[in-house]
């Protein structure tokens, strides 16, 4: 699994450049599933045809990643960009990235403090001040390397630590890896896997998945900020690296079916899976998005402990990753029942 996630985890996959990492999932699944499809939105759709054709089970990830994106190149060699999904701009200064298909390294920079205003030094700079350095000398030397429209994304080498790793995009990569290893095994009923586009822009890939699918029961798998850092209170969603599984009962966007969530909770210990119950309610997961986009059906939500999300570097536990690959087992071999 930490070599699975560490694939993963270094490859690229902005929000509307998920090649990379949409041909390294179908790699992964595809010798355990009976049909693999990419949807128009660029979304991996695998199925596996259970025992029994009367019910249709879902569970989804998100594949891509929040980055940037080249929006111009300056006379003086610097390259402007812009955000593609959500990013706080005070992670990213002095941040490594990488540019485009050519992999070209760069550093974020702004101009040095004894250069800043006073407003400047004592509030948060927008990312319209900011600029990523190539070493470039002019726009012209710039432009054989660089062209606007590329995508950026964080530099950084997954490692592990014990049970912990550290790397990029482990929100999406976590979720991945896990769907990956129980997509390994037989269930009852038809199952798909989905391997979303875009969601950092908005769920758009769930919004057309969950469409072309109409599963009967979908189980949305995401990461969640824990609160566990020194110095942070329980204010957002009071889960903790290595307590295993979250089980969300609301997000911003969903309020998931009640009798099944308790159902799957009761399981889950039964099976003596790690279980955090919680309402993330600060947070947002593609969860909603496919349950009124599935015209109403059984919907339910479940996260990876993750501590600094949306940044150059995250952790994560791999027992977590762990119990959330079991819990996928369970729900996949457990719904149908309940539905």
């Amino acid at each position: 699994m930490a070599e699975l996630l560490k694939l993963l985890s270094e490859e690229n996959g902005v929000s509307g450049n998920e090649s990379a990492v949409r041909n390294l999932i179908i790699n992964e699944i595809q010798d355990y599933a009976d049909n693999v499809q990419i949807d128009t939105m660029g979304s991996v759709i695998a199925f596996k045809r259970g025992y029994n054709s009367d019910k249709t089970i879902a569970v989804t990830a998100n594949m891509d990643e929040a980055g940037f994106i080249i929006s111009g190149i300056t006379e003086n060699g610097y390259l402007k960009f812009k955000p593609v999904g959500n990013i706080d701009a005070r992670k990213i200064i002095s941040k490594k990235v990488v540019i485009g298909d050519k992999k070209i390294k760069g550093v974020i920079g702004m101009k040095a403090i004894h250069l800043q205003t006073r407003t400047e030094r004592e509030n948060t700079v927008a990312v319209s001040k900011l600029f990523i350095d190539i070493g470039a000398k002019n726009k012209e030397k710039a432009q054989k390397y660089v062209n606007v429209g590329d995508y950026v994304t964080f530099d950084t080498e997954f490692s592990q630590v014990g049970s912990n790793v550290k790397g990029k995009a482990l929100e999406r990569s976590g979720a991945c890896a896990a769907l990956i290893k129980a997509f390994q095994k037989s269930y009852p009923y038809d199952v798909y896997a989905c391997f979303l586009s875009q969601h950092e822009v908005g769920n758009r890939g769930a919004q057309i998945a969950t469409h072309r699918i109409k599963a009967d029961a979908v189980l949305s798998v995401s990461a969640a900020e824990t609160t566990d850092m020194h110095g942070c209170r329980e204010i957002t969603s009071g889960a903790r690296l290595g307590g295993g599984v979250i089980v969300s009962r609301m997000d911003k966007n969903v309020l998931t079916d009640k009798i099944a969530t308790d159902k799957m909770i009761e399981a889950a210990q039964q099976k003596e899976i790690k279980i955090q119950k919680k309402t993330l309610k600060p947070l947002s997961s593609g969860t909603g998005m496919m349950q009124y986009s599935a015209g109403g059906k059984l919907c339910l939500n479940a996260a990876i402990p993750c501590r600094y999300s949306h940044s150059p570097l995250s952790l994560m536990s791999m027992d977590d990753i762990d119990s959330v690959a079991e819990f996928i087992n369970l729900f996949l071999d457990k719904i149908g029942e309940m539905i």
